[in-house]
């Protein structure tokens, strides 16, 4: 087995946080859910911290109940034994300060993109001015300038997803939660998107939590690596990556640190499809 190593140039490993430190936490998390008859037990016994700041992937075999636990600490889904806080205060509803990127786009077909940003401050009734300049640094930020008044069909599917995690990032929140945002997307643009959302973390500093079905991704991404299990869904281990703050796509992917842990998490999602 892999073993678990403290970073030595990001937030403190799981175990050496305090309270004031951590993020969000889940304690005990149980999802069961109940349709016509059928009893389905989503999750159980998650228990999970993340740290302000930190980048966090979660990866696991189809199925597992990633998308749940992102949806509970979104407070989109209700637990059904445990707890999930942010910032130390219980998630029991959908959260102001909380972003959501889906894996499609689902832009109004109707706006341009930056009409399809200021969407989210025309739903959380936002002051306008201060979303139309908020608006205005994200496209900057995101590589969009040039492109505000294009329609949905005109853009190419990174670009619709960048319009998508700008609308996340319109309010300021201080967690990012990304549930497969680039599943749907070409090898390159994956790649290319990737670096992306890399370099807007190391520029913002927000606490990011990335749900993937790509080992790569998860690796290049991640300050750790949370490997899920079969459903019901579990933590089944965790592993620090020991990789540069600035990482270069084509370096990255070719270090020994890298190497090691995708490798390892490979053979830990192996294991537990098999046991499945």
């Amino acid at each position: 087995m892999f073993a678990r190593r403290q970073r030595v140039d990001g937030p403190p490993a799981p175990a050496a946080l305090g309270h004031s430190d951590a993020m969000v936490e889940t304690r005990g998390v149980d999802v069961t859910f109940r349709s016509k008859g059928r009893t389905v037990q989503a999750l159980s016994g998650i228990d999970l911290t993340v740290a302000r700041g930190e980048f966090v992937s979660i990866a696991g075999p189809s199925g597992c109940g990633k998308s749940t636990l992102l949806r509970v600490v979104a407070g989109l889904t209700e637990v059904t034994a445990g707890e999930v806080t942010l910032r130390g205060t219980r998630v029991a509803g959908p959260r102001r300060d909380v972003g959501f990127v889906f894996q499609r786009a689902a832009l109004l077909d109707w706006r341009n993109a930056r009409d399809n940003i200021l969407f989210q401050a025309e739903m959380r009734g936002l002051p306008r001015d201060r979303s139309r300049k908020r608006a205005a640094e994200l496209i900057e930020m995101t590589g969009l300038s040039g492109f505000e008044t294009a329609m949905p069909y005109e853009l190419s599917g990174g670009m619709q997803q960048r319009v998508s995690l700008c609308r996340a990032l319109l309010h300021e929140p201080d967690v990012l939660l990304m549930d497969e945002p680039f599943g749907a997307l070409d090898a390159l643009t994956r790649e290319n998107m990737n670096v992306e959302l890399r370099r807007i973390w190391e520029a913002t500093g927000m606490t990011v939590v990335l749900v993937t079905h790509s080992v790569a991704e998860a690796v290049y991404l991640a300050s750790r690596v949370v490997v899920m299990g079969p459903r019901p869904g579990r933590v089944i281990e965790e592993f620090a990556v020991d990789l540069p703050g600035h990482r270069a796509y084509e370096q990255t992917l070719e270090s020994a640190e890298f190497q090691r842990v995708g490798a390892a998490v490979r053979e830990l999602l192996g294991a537990a499809a098999a046991g499945d």
